[in-house]
């Protein structure tokens, strides 16, 4: 008998080590100095890979849902993953409508940090919880990682207009933001290299605490910087909690969920400032010249584009199926749950982006702005939404 769970991890691998070849295809069409915009032997290898990659994936995703039995986005690890296979095919499909090389350059790495991130969530297949067990699982989430995906887009197109753009010879407003995104990026990369090493490690530490006059127990996968309030150390050999949580932070994984965080905060600050060391420059400063060939006014149709089609995907998947399921599962359409409050951010943020757009004329630096700032609020309500704050989402 087929063993599909080995299989499905197979094709994963694969994937990203296609997505990494077709990343240095697109890295070298930069050097291409011909000024035709048909495709090139390289042009055509680039994007093949990045078709190539991306079947795998889907391959993945078949082979996971067999073995499952059920579609795979009830977790971190297995919604993560197919949201970063919907940026790989949302990039696709917008690159083969505008032939931008550069959007590969910047949304393949994207796509490759994301699916590194899910791998640090359990990657195990747990029976499906009571309110997951519905055909509104496929249809909401696969909705909402497809909407996402797309505006994801948007943000690559708006991130590489900024750095092409703004004036980076001097310190602003505009090139302290950058350099905000490009520590974000840091950071992201942070959570994947300390979870990894001390994963490797097999790093475990476990505190004592008690919960309405209840002992209960919580394990840590990395050293305890933040810990249950009146925690007790029971490995040895293990650093003790330098800081309580903090009260007004629910629900039992809060406090490892809290101090993940700060661990990524705090690596990605230490690989930014290398990589700072290492340029002598703005990390953005150092990538623009290599963006100096981008067609500003292509980037910013690319960007309007992207969060025109999201944007009602994303409405559709974010709001209107998933109040249908919340009805479903927990007898009304809407509880204000944390994952439920920042999709209505999400929701208004982006239909403001379009009334501007449409109504206000903000087209250029204001819209690639917009498209930056709604791709942070997208991954707060994955990452720290998820990571920090407790709700019925929570056994994702």
């Amino acid at each position: 008998m087929l063993d599909y769970i080995s299989i499905s991890g197979g094709l994963l691998y694969t994937a990203f080590v296609i997505y990494l070849i077709s990343i240095v295809f697109f890295a070298a069409t930069i050097r291409d100095k011909r000024k035709e915009k048909q495709f090139t032997l390289v042009n055509k290898l680039a994007i093949g890979t990045t078709i190539l990659g991306f079947v795998a994936q889907v391959g993945y995703f078949i082979t996971r849902w067999i073995a499952s039995g059920h579609a795979p986005v009830s977790n971190m690890f297995e919604f993560v993953t197919f949201f970063g296979m919907m940026l790989v095919f949302a990039f696709i499909i917008l690159y083969l409508i505008y032939r931008i090389e550069l959007l590969g350059l910047f949304a393949l790495p994207i796509a490759l940090l994301i699916i590194a991130y899910a791998s640090m969530y359990p990657t195990e297949i747990s029976p499906l919880v009571p309110s997951l067990k519905s055909h509104w699982l496929y249809i909401h989430v696969t909705t909402v990682a497809l909407g996402e995906a797309i505006l994801a887009v948007s943000f690559v197109a708006g991130i590489i207009y900024l750095i092409r753009q703004i004036d980076q010879t001097k310190i602003t407003l505009k090139t302290i933001g950058l350099e905000i995104i490009m520590y974000s990026v840091c950071a992201t990369i942070g959570f994947v290299l300390i979870t990894s090493t001390f994963s490797a490690m097999d790093y475990n530490a476990s505190f004592s605490y008690s919960v309405d006059g209840n002992e209960s127990t919580l394990n840590y996968h990395l050293p305890a910087i933040f810990g249950p309030g009146d925690g007790e150390l029971l490995t040895e050999n293990r650093m003790e909690a330098m800081i309580p949580t903090p009260e007004w932070m629910h629900g039992a994984e809060a406090p490892r969920k809290l101090n993940t965080l700060v661990w990524s905060l705090l690596i990605g600050l230490g690989l930014y400032l290398v990589m700072r060391l290492i340029l002598r420059k703005r990390i953005a400063a150092a990538i623009q010249p290599i963006l100096k060939k981008a067609n500003p006014e292509l980037l910013d149709e690319v960007c309007y584009r992207a969060v025109a089609i999201g944007f009602p995907v994303f409405t559709l998947g974010g709001l209107i199926f998933a109040a249908i399921w919340a009805q479903e599962a927990w007898n009304r359409y809407w509880g204000w749950d944390p994952k439920e409050v920042w999709a209505l951010i999400t929701f208004f943020f982006y239909a403001i982006f379009l009334h501007l757009r449409l109504s206000k004329g903000w087209h250029g630096e204001r819209s690639a702005w917009l498209a930056v700032v709604g791709f942070t609020i997208i991954m707060f309500n994955l990452i720290v939404v998820n990571l920090v704050l407790a709700g019925l989402h929570s056994y994702a």
